[in-house]
């Protein structure tokens, strides 16, 4: 396993004219960690890891890598690579010699770049494909294929722009499981945009969540789900409920909320079942939304429907004040 490099921004900066993308951040990742950039759409996101990639200028601030500024290099003298999300497979070429092409460009021989290719291919389980086009492979061998060819140079940190999204829902469970074998097995960072928070949550050591070009929270991905520090992170995130409190707000998770025979008053308006647990939305007499995920198991002991009054409890322990 090779070891990781370290990675810096440093009131890194990025406008569109008047428009502020990415305002003033300040971020040390890990070496040799999984992390993910989450947000919504605009959130800057996607403007962060092509300023880390050099495909965007930065406006302000720099760009660390192992302690050298490389925000003014171009992208293949980063010592990073990024994978797109619409993978960009040249159509024409093979796939050995996409995988192989940016070794062609830096003039090394064919054998070589041939043999390169070769061991990256095994690496993703595409061996017996080597000699197809792309348009003879299915999304998620394309994806293999791209991935392949952004390891090739060795990146010190590899970039990848929702590398998911094209997929269908079973085989991006099945891909991200691999995404994550594979750089535990190269022991270099990761850094993964999503606006998907299971996908975050089932890869990343560490959470990046971006909001209006900044970065609101950053942790261990147990630590964000668990302790949400602003009621943005804590709506995003899901599976937390925001209540009012004298002085401020809480988070309450909608697994710690149970029906109880004494407690907070509230009307059902939906009930879905989601197999292992039902998830009961209510109504508070203030006009909160409440959720609670009963086991199912639970809830089918003490049927509610839509209507039915009830009363909501939790272990006040289970309540996390919210920052802002």
């Amino acid at each position: 396993m090779r070891t990781g490099y370290d990675l810096e921004l440093v009131h890194l900066t990025k406008r569109y004219g008047a428009t502020v993308a990415v305002r003033d951040i300040n971020h040390v990742f890990a070496p040799g960690s999984y992390v993910c950039l989450l947000g919504p759409s605009g959130c800057g996101k996607s403007s962060t890891l092509r300023m880390i990639a050099g495909h965007e200028e930065v406006s302000e601030g720099s760009i660390l890598l192992e302690g050298a500024d490389v925000s003014h290099l171009p992208p293949a003298k980063r010592g990073t690579a990024m994978m797109f999300q619409n993978y960009a497979l040249f159509p024409h070429l093979s796939v050995r010699d996409n995988v192989a092409f940016s070794l062609r460009m830096k003039g090394v021989d064919k054998p070589t770049r041939h043999a390169r290719a070769n061991e990256l291919l095994a690496l993703v389980d595409m061996t017996h494909l080597a000699d197809r086009l792309p348009t003879q492979l299915s999304g998620g061998q394309q994806q293999r294929v791209a991935l392949a060819r952004a390891l090739v140079t060795e990146p010190k940190v590899l970039l990848l722009d929702e590398p998911l999204s094209a997929l269908d829902p079973f085989l991006r469970i099945r891909m991200r499981s691999e995404l994550k074998k594979l750089q535990r097995e190269l022991g270099i960072t990761f850094i993964h945009v999503t606006h998907g928070q299971d996908e975050a949550l089932a890869l990343a050591d560490e959470i990046v969540v971006m909001n209006d070009a900044v970065i609101e929270q950053a942790g261990p991905a147990r630590e964000v789900w668990a302790k949400p520090r602003t009621e943005f992170v804590a709506r995003f995130i899901g599976g937390h409920n925001v209540i009012a409190l004298p002085g401020g707000k809480a988070t309450v998770r909608a697994d710690a909320v149970t029906l109880a025979t004494a407690g907070l008053p509230a009307t059902v308006t939906a009930v879905e079942y989601q197999g292992a647990s039902v998830a009961v939305s209510t109504t508070t007499e203030s006009g909160d939304e409440v959720l609670a995920l009963i086991p199912e198991d639970q809830f089918f002991a003490h049927p509610k429907s839509p209507g039915e009054a009830v009363r909501l409890s939790w272990d006040e322990e289970r309540l996390h004040r919210l920052m802002a």
